[in-house]
């Protein structure tokens, strides 16, 4: 297969730092490369460099050839009639790719005619095909972003991305936070995608099972380095580089043992026949469960099964009927000074800490609402907070975007055992992390909750993770429990339970 891509000693600097440092790999028509390393190694910025999507402030160097033409000596009304015609781009996160105020077939439409010649009848016409050849019904074609699923905005920023029948495709962790279902469902639709049309792949991701599911060759970065190249199947089976290894030993796998049997400890959290509904519509159906002191109990299912819906019940954000206690108390009549019994750890801890507040200021906000410590005993407190969680006391006057994203999360575990909770609830907590710092904070998480005994409500669409955390697990499946207990994994009964585990990646080739 000839080139499509050549990329050659490229770097990218901003101000006087280097992020990439002479970079090259290749790209072939109908092959899909994927590019992994730990946050900062600069596998995002190299892809983000050959569309000009880097800020005014990097300076870029070296080579990168699409079909013939260096992209890196383009005027900016060359570069922009490359983007979307002759290479497509699929984002992380598509609720921020997206537009909130247009319909979705209106957004579709607009990527057509800036590169077509074609009346809004053939545009309207190309956007209900590329509707069909992700896979979504013609009737979301009138829907608003907030109107869909996770997985089915995926689908739409796919088919923008291809809309005009690229030769390369960019694809920047394209299914972290969707649950494994979805996940699959994307990756088979990616597949298909390269199949039917040629398109070539850059896969940009931390997931070493989407790598071993999708991908023909591998490039792994460090420290905006590459570091080792090579088939998947070369790579994963014989790495030769130490980093390699350590990112390859990091990846939490799922096994098919039961879960380690103990006594049933005191309940903390005790939900009995619980529901929840917006307007019409019932999220929660009759569930009950109970999580013991010390006890990691774990909440897995699709995206819209109900979980988020139980964790806005448990802390007061959502009404909902049945009974729901708290450390005895119920739930909906918690007072302000009690709802420090219950921590909250945030799937993202970038929005969930205040950007103009200092790291202190965001461990100590608990402490300054719900207790009397002030001045020193209160800076000391925090110290010991984030010695706690593993962050040196010289990071305290730092500012959330001066940490890197484990530091941060780090951050939000401290703020949410600040007050020695009773419960503390994980919402999807590791889901954007990389391997390597998500195996360090999972480490951190056990080593804390085995310290200061706990309830915790784990949250997470990665089973492998709450395998390896959980000491029991709960099925959500459309608002209901459909199966719970030590040996979800090891022998599923459920035909949905069945399906979510057959739908999880592994790494091996």
């Amino acid at each position: 297969m000839s080139d499509l891509l050549s990329v050659e000693n490229v770097s990218v600097e901003f101000g006087s730092s280097a992020v990439v440092s002479e970079v090259s790999f290749s790209l072939a028509t109908g092959e899909v490369l994927a590019v992994v390393g730990e946050s900062g190694s600069g596998k995002t910025v190299t892809a983000m460099s050959l569309l000009g999507l880097l800020p005014s402030s990097a300076s870029v160097s070296g080579k990168a050839v699409l079909a013939g033409r260096d992209l890196y000596s383009l005027s900016p009304a060359e570069l922009r009639e490359v983007r979307g015609n002759e290479a497509g781009m699929v984002f992380q996160e598509p609720m921020s790719a997206l537009n909130p105020v247009f319909t979705i077939g209106s957004q579709i439409v607009e990527a057509v005619r800036v590169h077509r010649s074609c009346t809004r009848a053939e545009a309207r016409a190309r956007a209900l095909e590329l509707l069909r050849l992700v896979g979504l019904p013609e009737e979301r074609f009138k829907a608003f972003p907030h109107e869909m699923s996770g997985g089915q905005l995926q689908r739409v920023v796919i088919a923008i991305a291809v809309a005009n029948e690229p030769s390369l495709l960019i694809a920047d962790e394209p299914t972290t936070a969707l649950d494994v279902t979805v996940q699959a469902e994307i990756l088979g639709l990616l597949r298909d995608l390269r199949d039917r049309l040629g398109v070539a792949i850059l896969l940009i991701t931390h997931d070493m099972g989407v790598v071993a599911e999708l991908a023909d060759r591998v490039v792994v970065m460090n420290a905006g380095r590459v570091v080792e190249t090579g088939a998947v199947r070369d790579v994963f089976q014989a790495p030769r580089e130490e980093y390699t290894r350590t990112l390859l030993d990091s990846v939490v796998s799922l096994d098919s043992r039961v879960l380690p049997a103990r006594p049933a400890p005191e309940p903390v959290l005790r939900l009995s026949d619980v529901s929840v509904s917006y307007g019409g519509f019932r999220a929660v159906s009759d569930v009950s469960l109970e999580i013991g002191r010390g006890e990691v109990l774990g909440l897995v299912g699709e995206s819209g099964s109900g979980k988020s819906s139980i964790a806005g019940a448990i802390t007061g954000l959502v009404r909902y009927t049945g009974r729901l206690t708290v450390a005895g108390q119920e739930a909906s009549a918690l007072r302000r000074a009690d709802r420090g019994r219950i921590g909250l750890v945030f799937q993202d801890p970038q929005s969930s800490l205040n950007p103009r507040a200092t790291i202190a200021k965001s461990v100590a906000q608990p402490l300054v609402l719900h207790t009397s410590l002030r001045g020193k005993d209160l800076a000391a407190k925090v110290d010991s907070l984030l010695d706690a969680v593993q962050l040196a006391s010289s990071l305290r006057d730092r500012y959330p975007h001066e940490l890197s994203g484990g530091q941060r999360q780090r951050v939000g575990i401290a703020r949410a055992i600040a007050l020695d909770p009773d419960l503390l609830i994980a919402d999807e907590p590791t889901s954007a992390l990389d391997v390597t710092v998500q195996a360090r904070v999972l480490d951190l998480f056990r080593s804390l909750q085995r310290d200061l005994r706990f309830a915790c409500l784990f949250i997470s669409h990665d089973l492998a993770v709450v395998q390896h955390l959980a000491d029991r697990v709960a099925v959500l499946h459309e608002g209901r429990i459909v199966e719970e207990g030590a040996s979800v994994f090891a022998a599923p009964q459920d035909p949905y339970t069945q399906r979510l585990l057959a739908s999880a990646l592994t790494v091996s080739v």
